[in-house]
């Protein structure tokens, strides 16, 4: 069996025996691969902590029949800052769970990849910005094609009076157009969303508080609507 070399983000991991662990981690190339870790859970393993969630790893792997096997592990981003504050690992934790639920194994996800790693970066680099999840949450979406019509009625394309906002639809709604659960919104909420959407996760729009926790309630019902699951780490930050 080969070995090759690698790179991911680990998104989790399990116990595996009495000493090992397989680490779930997500690769540009190969989506998300599992791999035994071996020893992972004794006191003075070889890996020490470099296969924590959220830690972007160099990897050389074993391929073995049913699981690949880590050989050599590497940190190339540990993002200390997240590690250190329990409002961004939660974020984290998010943004995690949710990137572990749209990716597959043996397929390429790097946009996936590239996402939940500006997503980490933009933690780690300073105080979280309040709707970075929710900015989260909404590219995720666009990246497994599902993402919300913010601009346009998702009914018939009219740009102006989007006044409502329909899960199932796919996005806003103007008055003229109705779906079942349709809700209103309040005025400009869906324009902040397309901004948040728009924006690099590094540099998002000025918060606005009048929006944030509409925004976020909104983007979060979205997601776990055509998801078909709940956010489990949303839950808990709640």
């Amino acid at each position: 069996m080969p070995l090759r070399n690698d790179q991911g983000i680990v998104l989790r991991g399990f116990p595996f025996g009495e000493a090992d662990r397989v680490v779930v981690l997500l690769s540009p190339n190969h989506g998300k691969v599992r791999a035994v870790a071996k020893g992972v859970r004794r006191t003075k393993s070889r890996f020490g902590g470099r296969l924590e969630p959220f830690t972007h790893v160099d990897l050389v792997l074993y391929e073995g029949r049913n699981l690949d096997t880590i050989t050599q592990v590497s940190v190339i981003e540990a993002y200390p800052a997240v590690r250190g504050d329990l409002d961004r690992v939660l974020a984290a934790g998010t943004m995690v769970e949710v990137i572990d639920a749209v990716t597959q194994e043996e397929e390429s996800s790097i946009r996936a990849f590239l996402l939940l790693r500006q997503g980490l970066a933009a933690l780690d680099a300073g105080p979280r910005h309040p709707d970075l999840v929710a900015a989260f949450l909404l590219k995720a979406a666009d990246v497994v094609g599902i993402a919300p019509a913010l601009e346009r009625c998702a009914g018939c394309g009219r740009r102006d009076g989007l006044t409502k906002f329909s899960l199932a639809a796919g996005g806003a709604l103007c008055e003229r157009d109705t779906a079942s659960g349709a809700v209103a919104l309040r005025p400009g909420l869906t324009t902040y969303l397309a901004r948040l959407a728009d924006s690099d996760l590094a540099d998002l729009p000025e918060h606005d508080g009048v929006f944030s926790g509409e925004a976020m309630g909104v983007t979060r019902r979205f997601i776990e609507y055509h998801l078909d699951r709940g956010i489990k780490s949303l839950a808990i930050d709640a």
